[in-house]
């Protein structure tokens, strides 16, 4: 059975930076499509990063050149570093696992599998 579990979220100030971090089971990283999503209250969930399982990734324009997404393949883990946080960074941040969709698109179309999410807030 896949299961991912993310950490790292928290609270910063506009500027800050976090690190959030996606265990997985049940799979190995190496070998599926994985991304980052995330919710802003009273709006669809979105699609921020994703990555291969090689070096190709897509960011959403909103985050391009602040925010990397990466494979750790030997803890099994994906990561999200983010930097120059800004308030509209607000949100809960989903790991989720899924079809080639992920890297073209960054569509919820494309997930099979999601973690259960972290909170990030950023204050200004």
């Amino acid at each position: 059975q896949v299961q991912l579990v993310e950490s790292g979220g928290g609270s910063v100030e506009s500027g800050g930076s976090l690190r959030l971090s996606c265990a997985a089971s049940g799979y190995r990283v190496g070998n599926y499509y994985l991304a980052w999503f995330r919710q802003a209250p009273g709006k669809e969930r979105e699609g921020v990063a994703s990555i291969d399982g090689g070096t190709s990734t897509k960011y959403a324009g909103s985050v391009k050149g602040r925010f990397t997404i990466s494979r750790d393949n030997a803890k099994n883990t994906l990561v999200l570093q983010m930097n120059s946080l800004q308030p509209e960074d607000t949100g809960m941040y989903y790991c989720a696992a899924g079809s080639r969709l992920l890297l073209a698109k960054l569509s919820v179309s494309g997930v099979n599998y999601w973690g259960q999410g972290t909170q990030v807030t950023v204050s200004s």
